[in-house]
């Protein structure tokens, strides 16, 4: 997997993913990160990359001609067409986005090379958004400084799933939100803490036992915390039995 990160700001990059699981990835061979400076594409002896909005209004407009190329030069490092031909990944961070979840990240995880563009100022060029980008992705219903923050989340949120990436391969499918329900709680020694025990079930080596209990708790937590959730996740009768006993309507 390539990410190729388009900023203005490419500083901000800086040690973010030198740490923990993306690091692992990247040594491993699993994943390359490639910081591109817009800047580098802009326009005449100030490279500039934005301009005023045509009609007037408060705020600058990034430019279309530096995201073009930055984007085709990004596209043509990775070995891939440009994104009109060749169906590349190429994802705008906005507020104006679809709101990033697990499912859309996973979508990405099969893809070989994702181009991220961070927008920054007022937005960008309604022509990069018809003729360029191929997908426009929010972090959540509120506004940052520019795109750099939510191309981190992708980052992080996608490599973790790539195979290989992970030391226990079945991890990832415990996570919040695979299956559309919360995770589990979790404990771990020592079995009393300041009078607060371990739940007995996870202490009787009885797998079949643990498994339903967790399944139940994961239930119990997304009902109490996002019965939003519950509308789209995968239920099995048992599932719905249980959280009928909790006074959901499922």
């Amino acid at each position: 997997m390539r990410f190729d990160i388009l900023t203005l700001f490419p500083g901000l990059f800086s040690g973010v993913f030198e740490e923990s699981i993306v690091r692992r990835a990247i040594e491993a061979g699993l994943v390359s990160i490639e910081v591109h400076d817009i800047r580098v594409h802009g326009e005449g002896r100030h490279l500039q990359t934005d301009d005023a909005p045509y009609g007037g209004g408060g705020g600058m407009v990034m430019k279309p001609e530096p995201l073009f190329r930055a984007v085709e030069h990004a596209l043509d490092a990775g070995g891939c067409q440009p994104a009109e031909d060749s169906g590349a990944t190429v994802v705008l961070l906005t507020p104006q986005g679809r709101p990033f979840t697990q499912q859309i990240a996973c979508e990405l995880a099969r893809q070989d090379q994702i181009v991220l563009v961070c927008g920054r100022y007022e937005g960008v060029d309604e022509r990069v958004r018809r003729h360029l980008i191929t997908d426009e992705i929010s972090i959540g219903d509120y506004v940052l400084s520019g795109g750099e923050i939510p191309a981190m989340v992708v980052v992080e949120a996608v490599t973790r799933l790539i195979p290989g990436v992970l030391g226990d391969p079945g991890a990832v499918f415990e996570d919040s939100h695979m299956g559309g329900v919360l995770e589990y709680p979790h404990y771990t020694r020592p079995a009393v803490y300041r009078g607060w025990a371990v739940p007995d079930v996870l202490l009787s080596g009885n797998h079949a036992l643990v498994v339903r209990w967790r399944r139940e708790e994961a239930l119990r937590r997304t009902l109490e915390r996002r019965p939003d959730l519950l509308d789209d996740a995968r239920l099995s009768e048992q599932d719905r039995e249980f959280l009928r006993s909790l006074g959901a309507d499922v």
